[in-house]
């Protein structure tokens, strides 16, 4: 019974960290997410499955390593504060494109290399989890 407690508790830990991830980053843009996603815009589509997958190799990895929950949100915070770090550091090497104007004027070139940005920074994070 302990093992189903702690499997519900952990499907539900990581559903909670990847939502408030998601929020987290729509914060970050100037535009809001879904209504761009409503409207068919594939660039922020990338943009924002490259977000969500990216939280997830992360996870994934912290909870193969780490048998205490309170651990795995540890690392999923530092991870997350790397994606972070990640795409403000994008913008600013990138002084004469505007990432989120672009993305939300459906440049679908920026939408995919924002995903990698994100899946790269991920499984560079991720190897440093211990």
């Amino acid at each position: 019974m302990t093992i189903v407690i702690n499997l519900v508790v952990s499907v539900v830990s990581f559903i909670g960290l990847q939502l408030l991830g998601m929020l987290i980053f729509s914060w970050m843009t100037p535009f809001r997410d879904m209504d761009e996603l409503r409207k068919g815009n594939v660039a922020v589509g990338l943009a924002l499955g490259g977000k969500f997958l990216a939280t997830a190799v992360i996870l994934g990895v912290a909870a193969y390593t780490n048998t205490s929950i309170w651990y795995v949100m540890m690392w999923f915070a530092v991870g997350y504060v790397c994606l972070i770090a990640a795409y403000w550091i994008f913008e600013l090497v990138t002084p004469n494109l505007n990432v989120a104007e672009h993305l939300q004027k459906g440049n679908v070139a920026i939408g995919t290399l924002l995903f990698c940005v994100f899946l790269g920074t991920s499984f560079a994070v991720s190897s440093l989890i211990i």
